[in-house]
C-alpha cells in the first residue's frame, strides 16, 4: 500500500519513512497540507499521517479537506504535540482513524499504522465482496468466460470510472450495469437509465441535456434533463452506438467538461455524474464508417466490458434453464419442471440467437402452454437448426463447452452422486470421473 507523510520537519518525514518501508509500505513525502491534498487528490494512497500543526494548511485542515473527496478516501493519523490530546480527540470526531504524539516511539507508530491499514484492508475486502454478491444477485453463471467478467466487475465497480459494456441484444449488458452501480460508492445515489435507440435525435438531446420552457415545438416546460437528475450518481446509456452526430457531439462535451447546457440556454450548469453506456454494434467499426465519433469511443471505453453471447457459454445453460423455470413455476403458480437429459439436449442443440432473453422467455412460454409438472418440449425452438459457432470458438471448444454443461446438469439432477450422473449420461462411472477431472469439476461423492 502506499502512505503518505505530511510534515513540515524533514527529519520526522525521514524517520517515518525508514520506518514505513523497512514494513514493505511505498512511501511518498509532502511539506505541508497543500502538498498534501494535492497528492491525495492524485489517488492510489490509503493512509495519511500527517502533523498537525504545519504552514498553509494544518493537519485538520488537510483532514477536512480529504474528507470532502469522494470513496474511497485513505485513512488519516494525525501527529500532536505532547499535551494536546484534547485536540487529538476532536481530530478523531471529524474523521480522523487514529493518533500518535511527538516525540514517538517506533513501536508506538507501528501500532497505529498497522491497526489503520488493517481498517484499509477490511474495507477492500469488503467491497470486493459486495461486488460478488452484486453481479452473483444481477446474473447466473458458471462458465470460465463469464467468471472473468465477474473478476472484472468486481475490480472496475469501486472505480469511478466511465465504463462501455458491449455484447449482443439480450446478453445481460443491463445486469451487469445493475452489478457495476450496486457495488459502486455512489450505489444509495440516483442511478438513472435512458435508451437512446427510443427517441429522435431532438428529443434525445432534450432528454440528456434538459431544456428550457419553449425552447422546441412541444417544449411547454422545462425539464431538468438526465445527467442533471443523475446528479451525484450514475447514468446508464442504453444503444449509446444510436446517437446522431449532434448528440453524439454535445455527449463529448459533457464528458471533457463535466456540465451540461440545456436546450435553449446559455449558461452550463455542473454534473458529478459517472456514465456507463452500452451497445450491441460494433463501435470500433462505426467509428472507421464514420458513424460514430472516434474522440468519443475513447471517451466512453475508458473499461470496456464485454458480455459474452449464450454460444460462447452453452454450460451457463442449465444454471440459467434451472433459474427460469422456477421462477415462472412460481408466477404460474405450478409446481416446478424438472431439468431433465432431455430438456437439457433440446437447449443445448438451439444456438439462441437472441441470447439470454430468448433461452427466458421460451422456458416462461412452455412453462405456461405445458400441462402441470410436465414441459411439453416441442414448444421450444426446433433443435433441427444447425447450432451457429461465435467465430472465435471452433469447434472442439464448442463440444467441450456443451458436454460439461450437460455433466454439470446430470451432478445437480443426482445430487453429486456420480454413479447416478454416469447412470443418467448412459456412460461409464470411470468415463465420468475422467471428464470431471478433465473439467475441474471437484465432486465429492455422498
Amino acid at each position: 500500500m502506499k502512505v503518505l507523510v505530511v510534515d513540515d520537519d524533514s527529519g520526522v518525514r525521514f524517520t517515518l519513512k525508514g520506518l514505513l518501508e523497512d514494513e514493505g509500505l511505498e512511501v511518498i513525502e509532502a511539506a505541508d497540507g497543500e502538498q498534501g491534498v494535492a497528492a491525495v487528490e492524485r489517488g492510489g494512497i490509503s493512509l495519511v499521517l500527517s502533523d498537525v500543526r504545519m504552514p498553509k494548511l494544518d493537519g485538520l485542515g488537510l483532514l477536512e479537506r480529504i474528507q470532502k473527496l469522494p470513496e474511497p478516501r485513505p485513512q488519516v493519523i494525525l501527529i500532536t504535540a505532547h499535551g494536546n490530546e484534547r485536540l487529538a480527540v476532536e481530530a478523531i470526531k471529524r474523521g480522523a482513524s487514529d493518533y500518535f504524539k511527538k516525540p514517538f516511539e517506533l513501536d508506538d507508530v507501528l501500532n497505529v499504522v498497522r491497526r489503520a491499514l488493517g481498517t484499509v484492508r477490511l474495507a477492500r475486502e469488503n467491497s470486493r465482496l459486495q461486488s460478488d454478491v452484486s453481479l452473483l444477485r444481477s446474473l447466473i453463471f458458471v462458465s470460465p468466460a463469464m467468471s472473468r467478467l465477474a473478476e472484472l466487475v468486481t475490480r472496475v465497480a469501486p472505480r469511478d470510472v466511465t465504463v462501455l459494456i458491449t455484447g449482443e441484444s439480450g446478453t445481460g449488458k443491463e445486469r451487469v450495469a445493475d452489478a457495476l452501480v450496486a457495488a459502486s460508492a455512489r450505489a444509495d445515489k440516483p442511478f438513472v437509465r435512458f435508451n437512446a435507440a427510443s427517441l429522435t435525435e431532438e428529443l434525445a438531446e432534450a432528454e440528456l441535456f434538459g431544456h428550457s420552457k419553449g425552447a422546441f415545438t412541444g417544449a411547454t416546460r422545462a425539464r431538468l434533463g438526465l445527467f442533471r437528475e443523475a446528479d451525484g450518481g450514475t447514468l446508464l446509456l442504453d444503444e449509446v452506438g444510436e446517437l446522431g452526430a449532434t448528440v453524439q457531439a454535445r455527449l463529448l462535451r459533457v464528458l471533457q467538461e463535466n456540465e451540461v447546457r440545456p436546450v435553449g440556454e446559455d449558461k452550463p450548469v455542473k454534473i458529478d455524474v459517472r456514465l456507463i453506456a452500452a451497445t450491441h454494434r460494433d463501435l470500433a467499426a462505426d467509428v472507421k464508417a464514420g458513424r460514430f465519433r472516434e474522440d468519443l469511443y475513447y471517451r466512453l471505453k475508458v473499461v470496456h466490458l464485454h458480455v459474452p453471447s449464450l454460444r460462447e457459454r452453452p454450460e451457463d445453460i442449465p444454471a440459467l434453464a434451472r433459474h427460469f423455470l422456477t421462477r415462472a413455476a412460481r408466477s404460474f403458480g405450478m409446481p416446478a419442471a424438472p431439468l431433465t437429459p432431455a430438456l437439457l439436449e433440446k437447449l443445448t442443440a438451439w444456438s439462441w440467437p437472441g441470447n439470454v432473453r430468448e433461452l427466458e422467455n421460451a422456458l416462461e412460454s412452455a412453462v405456461a402452454l405445458s400441462p402441470d409438472g410436465a414441459l411439453d418440449l416441442t414448444l421450444l425452438p426446433s433443435e433441427a437448426s444447425s447450432v451457429e459457432l461465435h467465430p472465435g470458438a471452433g469447434l472442439k471448444e464448442k463440444l467441450e463447452a456443451t458436454e460439461r454443461g450437460l455433466i454439470v446438469a446430470a451432478l445437480d439432477a443426482a445430487r453429486g452422486n456420480v454413479s447416478e450422473a454416469a447412470r443418467q449420461l448412459r456412460i461409464g462411472r470411470a468415463t465420468l470421473h475422467d471428464k470431471l477431472k478433465k473439467y475441474g469439476l471437484g465432486v465429492t461423492e455422498p
